[in-house]
């Protein structure tokens, strides 16, 4: 790595994002009780954010794509300083769903552009890894802020959370200026980014972005009365295994960057799809008993989280000349499948199947991204025999 504290702000900004993703969750009630509002309809603010990611990604790579990846990232995390700033202020249904959507509209920008220039950052042969340091954030956040962030919530108002945020997206644009090199701006126009989009093979990416991370979503939105309901733990017992599938994640995507780096993203995001497409089976069974829960959980996490390097790294060497574009809207493949995951997994809950059922739609989803990967081997395995049979002939 050219500098040790190089990956320092893509990680401290990782967090920072994964704070405010997932702690929403933790305080949907709070939030709920004092803005008057039901759990259903303070949900469209978990919505709101994800919508914010998937029209963010590439539009604000679109605008900025000229500008060098330093500043990029400075503009993105102090656009996301400000939208969580907006949060604490917000008093009411509209005003939060506004300040959601705007805190989600960097989120995907800065992964896409952080990912790249984490492999550009990197030596040779480790740029799964370095990758892999920044999701280390979000992971991290799980484990750290997420459970500080509920209990804070919980207890000294809804909006103690958005000011840690803030206070973390802040120190993150500071460490962006003092740690990060100075990359030159990229030579491109936003034609040539768009470019490698009008190709087949970017497109099936997204697909298996989307339904991999999906069946994730459909057993992660769930898991709390799983626990309770299904495996019998108390709902005091429920933050520390919510810590514990949080230490699975940070492990798993550990595991998915020296994966990457020692065999090609397909294979490595194929296999691993596959052990988690196993994993999410088992679930319904392990869920009969408690320290099999326990275990399913963190495996589950770990699964579903090594592949955010490797189909990251597939992205940006599937799309040539358009990588930043490319990455980024590989983070909105990730929060699509997260609200289709979330939708198709209460299908069942509501039709009265019980708190298992989500994990049979995950399992099928993330089979469906096995099979864009299987689709994606063919495809390039075909295209590889062309120009010998056109030799031959």
């Amino acid at each position: 790595m050219k500098s040790k504290l190089a990956l320092v702000p893509l990680t401290l900004g990782g967090f920072g994002i994964g704070m405010t993703e997932f702690v929403m969750m933790g305080i949907l009630p709070d939030i709920a009780k004092a803005m008057h509002l039901t759990i259903p309809a303070a949900g469209h603010f978990i919505s709101a954010y994800a919508l914010g990611v998937v029209v963010g990604a590439p539009l604000l790579v679109a605008f900025t794509v000229k500008m060098p990846p330093k500043r990029i990232l400075a503009l993105l995390m102090a656009l996301f300083a400000i939208g969580n700033g907006l949060s604490v202020l917000a008093s009411s249904y509209h005003l939060m769903l506004l300040t959601r959507f705007l805190s989600g509209l960097p989120h995907g920008a800065f992964f896409g552009v952080g990912a790249v220039v984490a492999g550009r950052l990197a030596e040779p042969g480790k740029e799964a890894r370095a990758i892999s340091m920044m999701f280390a954030g979000l992971t991290f956040a799980n484990i750290i802020g997420v459970p500080i962030g509920t209990y804070l919530g919980h207890n000294y108002g809804w909006q103690i959370p958005f000011v840690l945020i803030v206070i973390v997206a802040s120190l993150t644009v500071l460490s962006v200026w003092r740690w990060l090199p100075a990359l030159p701006a990229k030579e491109t126009n936003l034609r040539q980014e768009f470019q490698a989009f009008t190709h087949l093979e970017p497109w099936m990416i997204i697909g298996i972005t989307i339904l991999g991370n999906g069946g994730f979503f459909a057993w992660f939105s769930y898991i709390v009365p799983l626990f309770t309901e299904v495996a019998g733990f108390s709902n005091n017992a429920v933050t520390f295994l919510m810590v514990l599938a949080g230490v699975g994640m940070s492990l798993g995507n550990l595991l998915g960057g020296w994966l990457t780096d020692r065999m090609s993203p397909l294979r490595a995001t194929t296999w691993l799809l596959l052990a988690m497409t196993v994993s999410l089976l088992l679930v319904p069974l392990a869920a009969q008993y408690q320290v099999s829960t326990i275990l399913i959980t963190m495996l589950t996490g770990a699964l579903a989280f090594s592949t955010a390097a490797p189909i990251q790294m597939l992205m940006i060497r599937s799309a040539k000349g358009s990588e930043m574009l490319a990455s980024s809207l590989s983070q909105s493949g990730f929060n699509t499948g997260n609200a289709l995951g979330a939708y198709l997994g209460g299908l069942p809950i509501a039709a009265g199947l019980g708190y298992t059922s989500p994990d049979w739609v995950g399992a099928a989803l993330v089979l469906g991204g096995i099979l864009f990967c299987v689709a994606l081997v063919f495809r390039r395995r075909k295209r590889a025999a062309a120009p010998a049979v056109a030799l031959a002939g």
